[in-house]
């Protein structure tokens, strides 16, 4: 076994267990902005696993993924804020 297949185990393990934390909060979240947030977590866990995945591959063939994913997060943390904000007003 090399180096890198250990490091590669390790990290997917480590990534696998942080993922399943966060669809637990997602699951039993008592509010909204605590399933929000574990579902920022799930989509950051899932971009830096594509980036852990390209770089021991060396391929750049899931940037796009990665960016989109990206892109989701900030727009899906901007419309939770502003539902919030909103529902804070009345």
């Amino acid at each position: 076994m090399t180096f890198l297949t250990f490091v590669s185990i390790i990290a997917g393990v480590m990534f696998g267990i942080g993922a399943l934390a966060a669809v637990y909060r997602i699951i039993r979240g008592p509010s909204i902005l605590d399933r929000a947030l574990a579902t920022d977590v799930l989509l950051a866990i899932a971009i830096c696993a594509l980036g852990a995945e390209m770089a021991i591959n060396t391929h750049t063939d899931t940037l796009v993924v990665m960016l989109i994913l990206a892109m989701f997060a900030v727009v899906g943390s901007i419309s939770i804020a502003r539902f919030m904000a909103k529902q804070d007003a009345s």
